[in-house]
């Protein structure tokens, strides 16, 4: 029995050896090691103010500032055109002729009808008279004066037509004769001589005198950005020397099917006389460019819904999260209206990968 308690007492010793010694190896084994923050390389930029205006320069050409077709009113075949492109016209001068013979024989016919209603206008008023006298002589009825009296008031209304009809004769006879109502250069020809044209029908296309304009085909940015009322500086082509200056007068509601450009009209103040119809003109319009600070398109980031980027911290090299406002953007830039300060350095590659406060080595630099 003490045998047993001996052998008991001794199992006891060694586990507690054992013990002690797998304290003492645990004490001295080294504590887990701290992993090191990580360091993401991005690519940034600095924060730079940006101008408040620029200017572009547009390619056009010179045209009149008003052009007007000249057409007959009335169908006809013509018979002569007085005129051919690059012809000067003054007003009131012949441009073409139909033939007139079927309004000279509608005037003739228009002429005897109202002759022959004059005729009976004036048998009818005499037999109106003689009955006058009859009457205050009770000889006829007042009933009966009535009637001669009806029948005279219808032969007046009968002339009165009769003259109308006379006078639209006249007017389609006249119409026969297309003139230019102002002085300017025929730009255009629509109809030969020997031809039957349509009442409407453009005949010749007139360039008035009364003013030239520079006709610029601009694009929707530009036509959006540019100035209420701004001065253009209209240069020939050809000649640099030759210059003038002119105002926006006419901007198209509508773009261009084609293109997709919007016709801007330059009416120019005093053109010198090189600037001809049709000549090629370069003209240097100022744009409106937004107040702000560029960065680029690809240092936008999206946080609860607004717009931010990330500014690198120069001192402990960290990244946080900014929100801005943009005042104008495309593809490859952002201009910003809030938010940002000149000197700022911003996160422009590798935004999607960062976080708060994380460390960041700048691509080229060491932190």
């Amino acid at each position: 029995m003490a045998l047993t308690d001996e052998k008991r007492t001794l199992r006891m010793i060694n586990l507690v050896v054992v013990g002690s010694a797998l304290t003492l190896l645990a004490a001295c084994k080294p504590a887990d090691e701290v992993v090191a923050p990580e360091i993401r390389p991005v690519r940034v930029v600095t924060v730079e103010s940006a101008g408040g205006g620029d200017s572009v320069s547009l390619t056009g050409r010179i045209q009149a500032e008003s052009e007007v077709n000249l057409a007959f009113r009335i169908d006809g075949r013509m018979i002569s055109r007085a005129v051919n492109v690059g012809d000067t016209v003054a007003p009131g001068q012949e441009i073409a002729r139909l033939n007139p013979e079927n309004e000279e024989n509608g005037l003739r016919a228009a002429e005897a009808t109202l002759q022959g209603a004059r005729g009976q206008l004036i048998e009818a008023r005499a037999n109106e008279e003689r009955n006058r006298s009859l009457l205050a002589q009770n000889f006829i009825s007042p009933a009966a004066f009535d009637r001669i009296t009806q029948v005279a008031n219808s032969a007046q209304a009968q002339v009165d037509a009769a003259q109308a009809q006379v006078s639209i004769a006249r007017n389609r006879l006249g119409y026969t004769r297309l003139l230019a109502d102002a002085g300017g250069v025929v730009t255009a020809v629509g109809a030969e001589p020997g031809e039957v044209v349509q009442g409407g029908r453009m005949v010749v296309q007139v360039a008035r005198k009364d003013g030239r304009d520079a006709v610029f085909d601009v694009s929707a940015r530009i036509k959006d950005t540019a100035p209420a009322n701004p001065e253009i500086t209209v240069t020939l082509a050809t000649d640099p020397a030759v210059t003038a200056k002119g105002r926006v007068r006419e901007v198209s509601p509508r773009a261009d099917p084609v293109t997709g450009t919007f016709a801007v009209r330059v009416g120019l103040i005093d053109p010198p006389a090189a600037m001809r119809l049709g000549t090629t003109v370069t003209g240097r319009m100022p744009i409106g460019v937004p107040q702000g600070m560029e960065i680029p398109a690809s240092a936008l980031v999206r946080a609860e819904g607004r717009l931010a980027v990330w500014v690198v911290d120069p001192q402990a090299f960290t990244v946080s999260m900014r929100t801005i406002e943009v005042a104008a953007s495309d593809p490859a830039k952002l201009r910003v209206a809030s938010g940002l300060n000149p000197g700022d350095v911003v996160v422009a590659a590798g935004v999607q990968a960062l976080r708060p406060g994380q460390k960041v080595r700048l691509l080229g630099k060491q932190p």
